[in-house]
């Protein structure tokens, strides 16, 4: 009799009433009967979908605990702390570190469990299991583990592939595959999942629309990736063909008001094609929970839940993005908090929460008090949903796919599909736009949501020189905004001034005696640090304005200054290393990657 593999056998465990729904009232939340070995589980549609089920929540959640946020937004410059995962922004990775080796391993664990799920479904499943149910279980594991491979290649390029357990387990030391395979291998995993899922999804399961999604997303990486600055003109086609399809099914709609995606009370909105759903947090089941909480929301605003998080500022370059367009406030309020916002479904006993520092904290993702959250918010423990594919990712992936190899298009299409994030955004449309446009509108529209390095990466494989111009001259990274360090100006742009983050002074201070004492703000000079004043009108204290002449220059500034230890991002440092466990105990990570034998 054989036992179900240990991974599922802790999943498993999720289907003790201990586990609940994290939301929708028919997922995670009902208990199956028998017992727990593979040869007797497997006997019902009901015990085939339960076990499914853990592989959107237990299977990722040392990924998403907290290297997520690490790899893909603050390696992303999104935002920036020097006590939250600095090392990510800095590229000063190890393979000691313990978040890298806890992302290689969740990722893994995905791996393992869709594959250990795929053979017991096919082994194991009698004839009480229904064939729309079994298909179900194929095409959920293929997406999941495709995807799982795709995290993996962008964060670290040559991995490891296998499609068999026992052979994994048998035979461990074996060679990293090439990049190309690992693409190959995603694009295989994810045709089979169209084939299997079905039309429509139920109970918050994905129909086949998610893996059509999903594929775009591959294959527009796949038609650039390490082909010499060129993206191949038959693979985007098929991108927006499967874009369209996704478009045109009826099934997704772009939400109104941008803010309202992050809400608990629309964690199933018809913008959401996939995401890992979690366990609520009165089910104190840990390794089930969304446990990101305690890193995101500041301690005042959440000041009933014990969190530690909350110092997380925008990076310089993204204030700079929100001051080139000031309408784009709505996407702006749902990301960031910014001085003098009101929100009405925050601190909802004390009729609503009121920003009233001269700063700018993460807002995506923070729900307030316990009671915002109808009780169910704790220390590492949100109800959210993390998105994996939204609607709003697909009109900017058809918009890319039809940009192609050109540097602007005004293609009908290509602007419909471009304009359509925008207008959901309540800003005007474009007439025409520049990959570069592209680069902003998606930093814009995914800041916070851990995906934006992820698509970095995916452009520094089709335009490398492109992109190490945008990571070391365009991206002002490990800069620190403080609290007192924002202002909010009339025409809703932002004044601020940044810290040098070397451990000694602010390097603003630099010149003071010989200079006045001028601080540098980015649009103009001033001769008195405190921001209370100045944002006061007290005119006496600034030097020199735009109107004056004044030009601010970050680098400049930052060049001058002899304790900066400029990061310099380069074809070593864009993938994270191995981690060093491994590469100890596995030869092969040292020995140049391998094509892959897809005839096994």
């Amino acid at each position: 009799m054989k036992k179900i593999n240990i991974l599922l056998i802790l999943s498993l465990s999720l289907f003790t009433s201990l586990l609940v729904s994290s939301c929708g009232k028919d997922f995670l939340d009902k208990t199956p009967e028998g017992d727990y070995v593979a040869d007797k589980y497997y006997s019902s549609d009901a015990a085939v979908i339960k076990a499914i089920e853990p592989l959107y929540n237990r299977a990722w959640h040392e990924f998403n605990r907290r290297s997520l946020l690490a790899i893909g937004s603050i390696r992303a410059n999104d935002a920036w702390n020097p006590y939250v995962n600095s090392e990510f922004a800095r590229f000063q990775l190890t393979g000691l570190d313990e978040n890298l080796a806890a992302a290689w391993a969740a990722l893994y664990n995905v791996v393992s469990m869709t594959t250990e799920t795929l053979d017991n479904v096919r082994n194991y499943a009698t004839s009480g299991v229904s064939a729309s149910v079994k298909n179900q279980a194929y095409g959920e594991c293929y997406l999941l583990r495709g995807l799982a491979y795709f995290y993996l290649l962008r964060g670290w390029g040559s991995v490891i592939l296998y499609d068999n357990n026992q052979e994994i387990i048998d035979e461990p030391i074996r060679p990293l595959s090439t990049e190309e395979s690992v693409l190959k291998f995603i694009v295989r995993d994810l045709r089979r999942a169209i084939e299997y899922l079905p039309e429509k999804g139920a109970d918050h399961h994905p129909s086949r629309y998610a893996a059509k999604a999903i594929l775009a997303k591959v294959l527009l990486a796949q038609s650039g990736w390490n082909k010499n600055g060129s993206r191949d003109e038959s693979i985007l086609n098929e991108v927006v063909s499967l874009c369209n399809e996704v478009i045109n099914c009826g099934q997704y709609s772009l939400m109104n008001d941008y803010e309202q995606l992050f809400r608990m009370q629309n964690n199933d909105n018809a913008e959401t094609i996939l995401a890992l759903r979690w366990a609520k947090p009165s089910s104190n089941e840990y390794g089930s929970m969304n446990a990101t909480y305690s890193d995101l929301a500041p301690n005042d605003i959440s000041d009933d839940v014990n969190v530690w998080g909350g110092s997380l500022c925008p990076s310089p370059d993204m204030i700079d993005y929100y001051n080139q367009e000031p309408a784009d406030s709505f996407r702006l309020r749902g990301t960031f908090f910014t001085y003098g916002r009101h929100y009405d479904y925050l601190w909802t006993t004390a009729g609503g929460f009121t920003y009233k520092k001269h700063w700018m904290q993460v807002k995506k993702g923070v729900l307030g008090r316990k009671a915002d959250a109808g009780g169910e918010l704790d220390q590492m423990a949100s109800p959210l949903n993390t998105y994996l594919m939204r609607l709003a990712d697909v009109y900017l992936i058809k918009a890319e796919a039809l940009l192609g190899n050109k540097t602007s298009t005004s293609d009908a299409e290509a602007l419909k599909a471009f304009n359509a994030v925008r207008l959901r955004a309540k800003v005007p449309a474009k007439t025409s736009f520049t990959f570069e446009d592209l680069i902003r509108e998606r930093r814009i529209e995914f800041c916070m949501e851990y995906s934006n390095w992820f698509d970095m990466v995916t452009w520094y494989r089709w335009k490398p020189q492109y992109m190490l111009d945008f990571f070391n001259n365009k991206q002002h990274r490990a800069f620190e905004i403080r609290e007192n360090d924002i202002i909010r100006n009339e025409d809703n742009t932002f004044s601020y001034r940044t810290y040098l983050n070397n451990g000694s002074s602010p390097w603003y201070f630099a010149d003071w005696e010989n200079n006045n004492g001028a601080v540098y703000w980015n649009d103009f000079l001033a001769k008195n640090a405190d921001v209370t004043a100045l944002n006061a009108k007290d005119k006496g204290n600034i030097l020199k304005t735009k109107a004056d002449g004044y030009v601010y220059d970050l680098d400049s500034l930052v060049r001058a200054n002899t304790n900066m230890i400029p990061i310099v991002l380069n074809e070593a440092n864009i993938f994270m290393p191995y981690p060093e466990t491994d590469v100890i105990q596995n030869p092969y990570f040292k020995q140049p990657a391998k094509e892959y034998d897809f005839s096994e």
